[in-house]
């Protein structure tokens, strides 16, 4: 729990943390953003890293002067476009077999059933779509990697996903950093983005259920 609640506090207060990372590592921070958006979809370990709030907070940070938006737009759509590949050519390694793999501290199979339950809902556009949704994002590619999806087409949808998921949140955070009351409330506006992201799948997959049923 007290780990939980450090990670929370984190989260919460992250555009407060990148500030001072900015401030020590000066460009070298470019880099540590890069390699975040990099891994938390790359690798399915790691669907804990933050991705919208951290997509929020270097818009912010670029809106009050700290960042440059020329540098952050380009790194993080190839760092997002490089994380679904390597994601999706491992999948296309391990094939189905990795269904079966038991639950362990670093790998859960249940975030990837219920990503396979979402490719199997939207199909290509499920890469589209993952791209805004915590966890699934992650583990999305993977099984389009496991479904042997076609290189062009899964290329295709990665690319619009991939910056429509950065550039529409960084302008976002940015816009935000414009308005005083934004400046004052970041914390819960963050976890509100966060909050609906998670509720909005849930609510659609359980739509799509009754319809079934």
């Amino acid at each position: 729990m007290q780990y939980l609640a450090i990670f929370i506090d984190f989260i919460l207060h992250l555009h407060t943390h990148l500030n001072s990372l900015v401030a020590y590592m000066g460009n070298g921070s470019y880099f540590i953003f890069f390699l975040i958006i990099f891994s938390e979809t790359g690798f399915l370990i790691f669907p804990f890293l933050p991705g919208d709030s951290l997509l929020l907070a270097v818009g912010y940070l670029a809106s009050i002067g700290t960042l440059d938006m020329y540098i952050l737009l380009p790194s993080l759509m190839l760092a997002a476009i490089l994380g679904n590949t390597i994601n999706y050519l491992t999948g296309r390694w391990l094939g189905p077999k990795v269904f079966h793999f038991p639950q362990s501290r670093w790998f859960n199979p249940g975030h990837l059933k219920k990503a396979q339950h979402f490719y199997e809902l939207y199909g290509g556009l499920a890469l589209v779509f993952a791209r805004f949704i915590p966890i699934v994002r992650t583990f999305a590619p993977f099984v389009a990697g496991i479904a042997a999806m076609n290189w062009r087409r899964f290329q295709f949808f990665n690319g619009i996903g991939s910056l429509a998921w950065i550039a529409i949140l960084i302008e976002v955070g940015y816009f935000l950093g414009h308005i005083p009351f934004v400046k004052h409330h970041l914390s819960l506006i963050v976890l509100g983005i966060i909050l609906v992201s998670i509720a909005l799948p849930i609510i659609g997959c359980a739509i799509q259920n009754r319809k079934n049923n």
